[in-house]
């Protein structure tokens, strides 16, 4: 059976972390960092399957080379508490091959990073061909229509669930929206239908969502896989809202 599990995290120097040295670890590379000078070899660690870097449309074209993408941002952030990037660890259904997990990333990558102005570096590892997982990290900030970097904001938002009322981030709120579509693209590619509890129950959002879904193969034949996960994904999104 699938187990679901999605992880989100803040790179930050503030807690002693640097980008380049998650994004060659993530990747099984070596990498050297201009900021401070360390270089980052994980070219012994196995176990990675797949990487690849993707880039919004004005994203300038050398950031391909992830060590460019990565050294980019660390340049653009000044100070000694800098939160760099984001990072997703996500469980891939055991169930699939390769190429759906690559379709399923690129899917959810598209959704809800590149189409919204975010760099994203992706690699898949599966060292005993029972824990197959993918490691996300994406740009804190997001480009604007020239390729430059747009300030970082962090709007607080209320929820209200009868009489009372909590707030929330910006950020807690896409945290949310990224695991649920997460959630719809995987149990799309799964199976068999599942339950999943959510986390959200304290800011008045469904605490079990019901998602059922069709078999691995109509995943791998669909000719409108797109379409129907992004229906999926955003008939999830919507339910937070209820």
């Amino acid at each position: 059976m699938a187990i679901y599990h999605f992880e989100a995290k803040i790179i930050s120097r503030g807690t002693g972390r640097s980008v380049v040295a998650a994004a060659a670890y993530a990747s099984c590379s070596r990498i050297y960092n201009d900021y401070d000078g360390v270089t980052h070899d994980y070219t012994k660690k196995r176990g990675n399957l797949y990487s690849e870097v993707f880039l919004p449309f004005n994203a300038p074209p050398e950031w391909q080379d992830r060590s460019e993408l990565w050294n980019a941002v660390e340049e653009a952030e000044k100070t000694k508490d800098s939160r760099l990037a984001r990072e997703l660890i996500v469980a891939l259904p055991i169930e699939l091959e390769l190429d759906d997990w690559k379709s399923m990333l690129k899917d959810f990558i598209r959704e809800e990073c590149t189409d919204k102005g975010m760099c994203a570096d992706v690699s898949i590892h599966d060292t005993d061909g029972h824990n197959s997982h993918a490691h996300i990290l994406l740009t804190m900030r997001p480009l604007d229509d020239k390729g430059k970097w747009q300030a970082k904001t962090q709007k607080e938002y209320l929820c209200k669930r009868g009489d009372e009322e909590q707030g929330f981030t910006a950020a807690e709120f896409k945290a949310a929206q990224a695991k649920i579509l997460w959630q719809s693209l995987r149990n799309y590619a799964a199976a068999f239908p599942t339950k999943i509890p959510t986390l959200y129950k304290k800011n008045g959002l469904p605490c079990v969502m019901k998602l059922w879904v069709t078999y691995a193969a109509v995943y791998r034949k669909c000719t409108e896989r797109s379409t129907a996960m992004m229906r999926l994904g955003w008939l999830s999104i919507l339910s937070l809202m209820d």
